[in-house]
C-alpha cells in the first residue's frame, strides 16, 4: 500500500508500522498520567508501575519512531533495530519480571512475582518488539531500501 502527496512523500508499509508504533509508545507514556488506567496501588491496568525511567523510554522510542517516518530507509532501521531491541527486552521480563531497556533488571533484579504478571507485563514489549521485527524484516515485495 503506498499513499503519495503533491510534494512526492510515500506513506508505505515501514512508516505506517513506524507511525503505529510511535502513536502507541506515546499513549504508554500517557497512560501513567491518565487516573482511569491506574489502580489503587498505583499500578497501571492493574499490573505495573511506571516510573520516570519507562515514561522517558517510552517517550524517546515514540519520538524515534515518529521522526523514522521522514524516510523509507529510517523507518526500516528503526522497526529492525526497535523490534529486535524491544521483543528482546520482553522475553527477559517474562523470565525475569525485569527489562534491560529501562534498566529495572540493574535497579530491581529479578522480581519476585507470578509468571502470569510477568508475561502479562511484558507482553507490550513482546508484541510492540514483533511488529518491528514482522514488518521491518519482512521478506514481502523486497525492493531495495533507499531513501
Amino acid at each position: 500500500m503506498m499513499t503519495s502527496a503533491a510534494d512526492g512523500f510515500s506513506l508505505d508499509r515501514y512508516r505506517i508500522a513506524a507511525l503505529a508504533l510511535a502513536l502507541a509508545l506515546l499513549f504508554a507514556a500517557a497512560t501513567d498520567y491518565i487516573p482511569a488506567f491506574i489502580d489503587a496501588q498505583g499500578r497501571v491496568f492493574g499490573l505495573f508501575q511506571l516510573d520516570i525511567y519507562k515514561d522517558a523510554l517510552h517517550v524517546a522510542s515514540g519520538l524515534w519512531a515518529l521522526a523514522s517516518t521522514l524516510s523509507r530507509r529510517s523507518a526500516v532501521f528503526f522497526l529492525r533495530v526497535f523490534g529486535t531491541l524491544y521483543f528482546l527486552d520482553g522475553v527477559m521480563g517474562v523470565f525475569t519480571g525485569s527489562g534491560y531497556l529501562d534498566l529495572s533488571i540493574f535497579i530491581d533484579g529479578i522480581r519476585n512475582t507470578s509468571w502470569l504478571v510477568k508475561f502479562l507485563s511484558s507482553l507490550p514489549h513482546l508484541a510492540l518488539g514483533a511488529i518491528g521485527i514482522a514488518v521491518g524484516w519482512s521478506p514481502w515485495g523486497v525492493r531495495p531500501v533507499s531513501a
